[in-house]
């Protein structure tokens, strides 16, 4: 590169708004922070009134499961009573009602979360800020790096989120769980993943980037969501387990687990959400695949990201189809889940930091 190509691309690189963008970033880190200790104060503060609905349902359906069967005399005729049916859940769990969320379902509890997801918009607005700023620095899409990639990740994450809320889906229950990784993602951003606002390398110049890396960058977020859904699901399920088998829980488990959904709820929001986003990934692969062919002259190379984009993809193909057969519902079907968002996981950050390959624009 000539001295003027580096002036030139120097000049194209707005540092005021750079500087704005990082500065905003910080912002939403701390009003993120001041989300957490309210979502922290509307688990712990709310009334805990409505604990152990799970262990009396259990019971109730325990009891209702086994009814005794009688015989009534009618005209000469024996007629046996029907017995009371009880649905269970598709994954096999009890049928037991949701927990009342986050908070105990009193004004206080209510107040916390209110003032939580309040903040929760207000850093969002504040990391999109960021996020949009970073774009106008450099004019481009603003995921030319990990460190760009990781900011609007978390922002367009925190936005499920928030449209979920705004459909009236009850999910104020993922707002602690979300906020927590959120914040642990943005420290890894500013801190190891850092790069300063630049220009693109040559093979990033194309409207590729804006249909094949924002795709990707939507469907990961949703798969986090569902990810997080499935592990709330694991313990929920075990925690039925417990009480369907006559054991004590420990105060804390009453006292969380028992605010969540039932275990039966968080698997199906899991499966749906996993499954309505499954279609967008395939979709990735495919526009990926035609970039390439554009930037490379080949459409697939078998390159470290591509490989395992594909291992993702038939991961998640898996668990669907398995999810989908009675033999593989419930904790199994789970952990197919959580290995298929550990190879989507694997294929960002490991891919990117420690595998060489056409895809290497991690910054690091």
């Amino acid at each position: 590169m000539t001295l003027a190509a580096a002036t030139d691309l120097a000049a194209a690189t707005n540092e005021n708004l750079a500087n704005i963008s990082n500065t905003l970033i910080y912002s939403s880190m701390a009003v993120y922070t001041l989300a957490f200790f309210a979502y922290i104060a509307e688990w712990l503060l709310g009334s805990r009134s409505k604990v152990g609905r799970t262990a009396a349902a259990l019971t109730e359906s325990k009891t209702a499961a086994a009814p005794a069967v009688t015989v009534n005399k009618a005209g000469g005729t024996a007629v046996l009573e029907r017995p009371q049916v009880v649905v269970r859940s598709a994954a096999g769990a009890r049928d037991v009602p949701d927990g009342p969320g986050a908070h105990g379902g009193d004004a206080q509890g209510d107040l916390y979360g209110r003032i939580a997801i309040s903040l929760t918009v207000l850093a969002f607005l504040v990391e999109f800020g960021g996020v949009l700023t970073r774009a106008l620095s450099v004019e481009r899409a603003p995921w030319g790096n990990m460190y760009e990639f990781n900011i609007t990740f978390s922002t367009v994450a925190v936005g499920v989120y928030l449209s979920l809320l705004a459909l009236r889906k009850n999910v104020r229950w993922l707002g602690l769980f979300l906020i927590t990784t959120v914040l642990l993602d943005l420290g890894l951003a500013v801190t190891v993943l850092y790069t300063a606002s630049d220009q693109l390398v040559p093979a990033l110049h194309s409207y590729w980037l804006y249909i094949h890396v924002s795709t990707a960058i939507f469907c990961g977020a949703v798969f986090y969501v569902g990810a997080v859904a499935t592990i709330l699901y694991l313990f929920k399920d075990s925690y039925e387990n417990k009480l369907a088998s006559g054991g004590t829980p420990g105060r804390f488990a009453n006292s969380v687990l028992d605010r969540l959904p039932a275990s039966a709820s968080l698997d199906k929001f899991a499966y749906r959400v996993n499954a309505a986003v499954f279609p967008l990934w395939t979709f990735t692969i495919i526009a990926g695949a035609i970039w390439a062919g554009d930037a490379w002259g080949r459409y697939w190379g078998w390159d470290p990201k591509e490989t395992w984009s594909f291992i993702t993809w038939v991961a998640y193909a898996c668990y669907l189809h398995a999810r989908a057969t009675a033999g593989w519902k419930g904790r199994k079907a789970a952990y197919l889940a959580l290995l298929a968002f550990g190879c989507w996981l694997f294929n960002y950050y490991g891919v990117n930091i420690f595998v060489s390959g056409k895809h290497s624009y991690a910054g690091v």
